[in-house]
């Protein structure tokens, strides 16, 4: 009780009651009143001392609010006070001149205990996202903030409530499909608490096709333009794709990516950024980063470069960067995000190589960018961009790495203009050691992995001065090491020459022929320095274990064992591997091995490269090893190299002979399936020639069976009088049956004719039926008896049909038997001649007959088939009568009925009156009857009549 003193200060004079009673006695009020209008008054007074007497509120009436919330669903207004109240108890964001000064710290963390409070039974969260469902506003809104307030106190606890309520996530997401932009926005804010660090969450909500909305939001609210609303659901998409694979291969897929390139088309007048346009740009840049980040998988990666390329996003980025008035951390993070979308993909790179700079003459964004890296007056982090953007332009880059060397080499320097060769040799040797240290870097990219540029890089002579020798560059880099310079610069040359002689020999005897070379090292790894100079000498350590180890004892003086000699006298093995140790136990080399981009709070952190600690964790074992092997040790190791080396030859021998083999075998593959089709081509001729020799044999066999059989017909002459004999007598029979057959079908078009004349009585008596319901029944029986007779005399013609159809198969049998019988006559007699040709006479016409009959047959079935639509139709004008009929029928039966049901209605009214009228006879008022008033009406009506003749 004095905390509560304390915070409503002491008590009064007068008997006015204090803030906890007049709390205790509001939630007395809610959970005892009846009536719903008390109980709403009560708890929007608890809402009104909720700011001020938060701890009171949340203690007493939290458990009564939640019941309101459970009990009063139907009133809006009272579950608006509830929620809002409690909003007020839960939340800390309070403003500051509602909070009171003497209040302790301990208020700070009320929120997250009341949260735990209210999660404790989870089917408060339940009910809450049931009251978010509601469309009411003054239900919605106030669910939707308590909501995220309890994210932000117990989020974890909050997100698995939610995560097994069955469509929890689902039901929130239809607040972005609000038309009311307030519950829109703080849905938005809603779903960045609940997307937070949970990966479920974070695939269900992508896959309620959370980017679509939120891409038509970004839209609607003019892109990088937008407001505060856009910054909110850029945040949200970095949450669901942030760390999320499957997010990102979903977004990938669903070209989200092309919907991000009008994001960054700023356009040319780019004077007056606002605050919050560089806000929205910053995070549009962030989330293609989270897409394309080096610690994604690298297929996902790769197609996510892929898609930004195709659709132009690199292009829009690119331009961008070689635009002028843009911010310079909007210039800064755009260089972040180019190195990103190239590093590694070869397209992006080779893009990235032909983009020029709006200047005149125009010059490669790759020097441009270069010239502000060594430029001291330039900003620190752009510096650091643009050296993260030159890594990833080369990195796995043969090709780029080739054209920066090329450019330092003699044959290829250009005089009139700069290279980035030029600007790399003037950044390494300038007086500032931040350009010293990333030029050095930079270079040492140009020979990652590539043995034969390291080799190049020897050819490239550097003018020191007017008059003097020129200088190579690796002479150039030890004479400024030797010379003692800032740490920064040293450490800067010693990853280069790290980097440059690792696995190339020759690098390394050409940097131990310099005598002055090993001496330096030896003495900088031997002194005993202070904490700054450890790392030089850690990397001095480094540099003399690779001239160890990478050594291909071409010189004398400094073959491998020799220089170890030199290691256990001037420094002592121990001693050695102690200073070696140096450079991986530094704290920076353990923050530069985290990530590719180098990050560094000020230039004085900037030590380490990236890649360089790769080298190191390579190199740092085998260097060990190679300081405690003995010289037979080494030995032993060259032969085993050699034999190695004898074995690959080998090898590559054997695998060229194979190669060769499998050359001729695919040849004579080839060779082999031209001949299968030969040799087919072939035999298909030689059957087809087979076939051939064989018809040929049986016409051959034909001809001699005929000649064979002229003597036997020449006997057989009065055999073949007879034969033609029986022919006239058969052509005549079937003349007569022609005839008969004429006759018939001359009867059948008749009776065709009087069916048609019986339609057309049909159609006309169906046209002159009418309305009423007796000549309804009477043409429904004239139809179907019309309908019963041509059903009857269709099957009469089917029947007749069958009949002709049967004769005319057997008048073509016979036909066909007489065709035989004359070919078996001698066609050489000349005596027959006259009579053959009578016969083929008569062939012709038994056709031509047996065709009209055919034709005849055809018109017959034709007839037949517009009888049976005659019929059809008429049936189905028959059924529209019954229809009709049934219809009438119907209405009448209805009009019965209704007229039934008056009398029956009518005869209660009477009963009514006739009771009412005997009540009033007994109550004594006079009444008259029906009969009484009539008479009386034409008494009136005789009166009047009299009185108008009188006039």
């Amino acid at each position: 009780m004095n905390f509560l003193r304390g915070v409503m200060g002491g008590p009064s004079a007068g008997p006015q009651p204090s803030g906890a009673e007049t709390i205790q006695k509001l939630c007395d009020r809610v959970a005892s009143s009846t009536l719903l209008d008390d109980r709403r008054d009560a708890v929007r007074a608890l809402k009104s001392l909720s700011k001020k007497y938060r701890l009171e509120v949340g203690i007493h009436a939290m458990e009564h609010l939640i019941h309101v919330l459970q009990t009063d669903r139907s009133d809006s207004e009272i579950i608006g006070y509830a929620l809002d109240t409690l909003y007020n108890v839960i939340s800390n964001d309070l403003e500051e001149e509602e909070q009171e000064e003497n209040l302790p710290k301990q208020v700070d963390d009320l929120g997250s205990q009341f949260t735990e409070i209210f999660i404790k039974q989870q089917e408060n969260v339940t009910l809450l996202l049931t009251l978010v469902e509601e469309f009411d506003f003054h239900v919605r809104w106030p669910g939707v903030k308590l909501l995220t307030s309890l994210l932000k106190q117990q989020g974890p606890q909050v997100q698995q409530i939610i995560l097994v309520s069955p469509m929890g996530v689902s039901r929130l997401m239809d607040l972005l499909a609000d038309s009311r932009e307030v519950i829109r926005n703080d849905g938005v804010l809603l779903l960045q608490q609940l997307t937070k660090s949970n990966a479920a969450i974070q695939k269900i909500v992508a896959f309620e096709n959370a980017f679509e909305r939120l891409l038509d939001i970004i839209t609607e609210e003019g892109n990088s333009d937008g407001g505060i609303v856009v910054e909110d659901c850029l945040l949200l998409l970095q949450n669901l794709l942030k760390n999320n694979n499957s997010n990102q291969n979903f977004f990938k897929e669903g070209s989200y990516i092309q919907r991000m390139k009008p994001w960054f088309e700023v356009g040319d007048d780019n004077c007056g950024w606002s605050a919050q346009k560089v806000t929205n740009l910053h995070l549009m840049l962030q989330l293609v980063r989270v897409l394309v980040s080096p610690t994604n998988p690298p297929g996902a990666t790769s197609s996510c470069q892929k898609a930004m390329f195709h659709c132009g996003l690199l292009q829009q980025l690119c331009t961008i960067l070689m635009a002028t008035g843009v911010p310079a951390d909007i210039l800064t993070e755009t260089i972040n995000t180019v190195s990103e979308v190239i590093r590694g993909c070869q397209m992006n790179q080779d893009y990235f190589a032909s983009v020029n700079a709006p200047s005149n003459p125009p010059r490669p964004a790759i020097v441009v960018l270069l010239m502000s890296m060594v430029n001291e007056r330039q900003p620190f982090v752009l510096r650091c961009a643009v050296l993260y953007c030159f890594q990833c332009f080369l990195y796995k880059n043969q090709k780029g790495q080739g054209e920066i060397v090329s450019t330092l080499l003699p044959s290829t320097i250009d005089g009139n203009s700069v290279s980035a060769g030029q600007l790399l040799c003037g950044g390494l040797f300038s007086t500032d050691s931040l350009s010293n240290w990333c030029a050095a870097v930079a270079l040492a990219h140009a020979l990652q992995e590539n043995a034969t540029l390291k080799e190049q890089l020897l050819r490239v002579q550097l003018a020191t001065s007017i008059g003097n020798p020129p200088v190579s560059l690796l002479q150039q880099c030890t004479n400024i090491l030797s010379q003692g310079s800032k740490v920064q610069t040293r450490v800067g040359l010693l990853m280069l020459l790290c980097t440059w002689l690792s696995n190339c020999s020759i690098a390394v005897t050409h940097f131990l022929h310099n005598p002055a070379n090993v001496p330096f090292l030896t003495g900088q790894i031997a002194e005993n320095l202070g904490e700054e100079e450890q790392l030089v000498q850690g990397l001095c350590a480094l540099l003399l274990g690779i001239s160890i180890y990478y050594n291909d004892n071409s010189l004398e003086n400094y073959r491998k064992e020799k220089l170890k000699q030199l290691i256990e006298k001037r420094i002592g093995r121990e001693n050695f591997i102690e200073k070696l140790g140096f450079i991986s136990k530094h704290e920076l080399y353990s923050r530069a091995a985290q990530k590719p981009q180098p990050s560094f709070s000020s230039p004085d952190h900037m030590m380490f490269d990236h890649e360089f600690t790769k080298l190191v964790k390579e190199l740092e074992g085998v260097i060990s090893k190679a300081i405690y092997k003995s010289s037979e040790e080494d030995k032993k190791e060259e032969e085993v190299k050699k034999t190695l080396e004898q074995h690959d030859n080998i090898v590559t021998h054997y695998k060229k002979v194979i190669r060769e083999q499998d050359q001729e075998l695919e040849e004579l593959k080839q060779r082999i399936n031209t001949l299968t089709s030969q040799n087919e081509q072939l035999q298909a001729t030689v059957t087809q020639q087979v076939s051939q020799i064989q018809q040929h044999k049986d016409q051959y066999n034909l001809l001699k069976v005929q000649l064979g059989k002229d003597t036997q017909h020449h006997n057989s002459h009065s055999d073949t009088f007879q034969m033609n004999g029986i022919q006239t007598e058969e052509v005549s029979k079937l003349k007569e049956e022609l005839e008969e057959w004429k006759n018939k079908h001359e009867l059948l078009q008749g009776q065709l004719r009087e069916k048609d004349s019986v339609i057309e009585k049909l159609k006309s008596s169906q046209l002159e039926i009418g309305t009423t319901e007796q000549s309804s029944q009477t043409g429904k029986s004239g139809g179907l008896e019309h309908n019963n007779e041509l059903q009857k005399e269709l099957e009469m013609l089917r029947s007749q049909i069958q009949l002709q159809s049967a004769e005319i198969s057997k008048l073509q049998m016979e036909n066909q038997k007489l065709q035989v019988m004359n070919t078996t006559a001698d066609p050489v007699l000349g005596d027959s001649s006259t009579r053959a040709a009578n016969n083929s006479e008569l062939e012709g016409r038994l056709e031509q007959e047996i065709k009209e009959l055919k034709s005849e047959v055809k018109a017959l079935s034709e007839e037949k088939e517009s009888l049976k639509q005659h019929l059809d139709s008429s049936s189905s004008t028959v059924a529209i009568l019954q229809d009709e009929k049934s219809k009438l029928q119907q209405e009448v039966a209805e009009s019965k009925k209704e007229q039934d049901d008056l009398l029956v209605l009518l005869a209660d009214q009477d009963q009514k009156l006739s009771a009412l009228k005997i009540k009033l006879k007994d109550l004594g008022v006079p009444v008259e009857d029906e009969d009484d008033i009539e008479s009386g009406d034409q008494g009136d009506e005789d009166e009047d009549g009299d009185e108008e003749e009188q006039d």
